[in-house]
């Protein structure tokens, strides 16, 4: 079968693998049709990403077919033929976190694409229970996981529907966090350095209010929310120095989450922490809630996801068309492998 290695930072190697075999009791075999490229992929291609060893096949973006199902997976609601978003963290079902039924952050977790090898591979063998079926187009599956990150950190921020919300940074992540927090009701801002990503958020998320940190950025928010700061703020950027500098965007009594994940020690001043009596969170991948949400969203109408998806690659093209993605004149928002 088809194989796609990231066999160290910036260099991929297209070869042929033996087929999985049979799946065992309580898996299933897939058929990988297409595969989401995320800031993960293109952090781990730059020798960037943490938690993170060579060499790996990438891929936990995923919209598969079912091939063939293992021993006692009835009762699933699968069958051979189904269309599935896939769960990528696999979770030991043991730790103190997955007894609290947080297995988005279990002690042992790997992620399919990250701590082992992922779904760039014709054929792939994963637990029944991490598959989503849904009538949905397979790139709109593949992209679910996704948006699972945004909407698992909303879930995390508890908003209501008075809550007054910037999401920094417009990339893939951010955009879906800015989404599912206007979806709750939310008076939602997005603060983006890219011209072409906040005229995303307008003509796609229907977002009115942007900023360019570029600017004078707490004015810029004071104004934005009737001279205030907003009381949720979202940072999704993974760059440390954004990550520091958004802990001045916070109304007092309001939350920080980070949703982007960098390589780097974030400091904060502690006096102005506590004056302020800031909350702060972490937002680590999703939950199978959030899969069954989002899925819901999407089958419901409430997202549209297809002006996302600006770039397409089979794997003739891939390996040559990667690295262009990194490059921001490139347009990329969401990058899509076809198999």
């Amino acid at each position: 079968m088809l194989s796609i290695v990231l066999e160290q930072p910036g260099q991929f190697r297209i070869t042929e693998a033996p087929r999985p075999p049979a799946p065992g009791a309580g898996e299933v075999l897939v058929r990988v049709r297409r595969i989401g490229i995320c800031g993960t992929d293109l952090h781990a291609f730059r020798g960037r990403q943490p938690f993170f060893t060579y060499p790996r096949i990438l891929g936990h973006e995923l919209g598969v077919e079912i091939v063939e199902l293992g021993p006692e997976t009835q009762g699933l609601g699968l069958a051979v033929g189904d269309h599935c978003a896939v769960e990528p963290y696999l979770n030991c079902g043991e730790c103190v976190a997955c007894r609290r039924g947080r297995t988005n952050c279990c002690e042992k977790l790997q992620v399919l694409g990250v701590h082992r090898d992922g779904g760039m591979v014709d054929w792939l063998v994963v637990p029944a229970q991490k598959l989503h079926p849904s009538k949905l187009p397979l790139e709109h599956l593949a992209l679910v996981e996704m948006l699972c990150i945004g909407a698992h950190a909303v879930s995390r921020a508890q908003l209501t529907a008075d809550e007054q919300v910037v999401v920094v940074g417009a990339g893939p992540i951010g955009l879906g966090t800015a989404q599912f927090a206007k979806l709750s009701g939310a008076k939602v801002a997005v603060m983006e350095i890219s011209p072409s990503r906040r005229a995303f958020c307008r003509q796609h998320l229907g977002i009115s209010t942007l900023i360019d940190p570029g600017d004078d950025a707490v004015a810029a928010l004071r104004a934005a929310f009737d001279h205030g700061l907003p009381t949720v703020v979202f940072d999704a950027t993974g760059n440390a120095n954004s990550m520091a500098a958004s802990f001045r965007y916070v109304a007092n009594s309001g939350k920080l989450l980070y949703v982007g994940l960098v390589q780097s020690d974030i400091t904060f001043n502690d006096p102005e922490f506590h004056r302020r009596e800031l909350t702060l969170y972490a937002s680590r991948n999703a939950t199978g809630r959030d899969f069954k949400n989002v899925i819901a969203a999407l089958e419901e109408g409430r997202i549209n996801i297809a002006p996302w998806i600006t770039h397409h690659a089979s794997p003739d093209s891939f390996v040559e068309a990667f690295p262009t993605w990194l490059e921001p004149e490139s347009g990329v928002v969401k990058a899509m492998l076809e198999l």
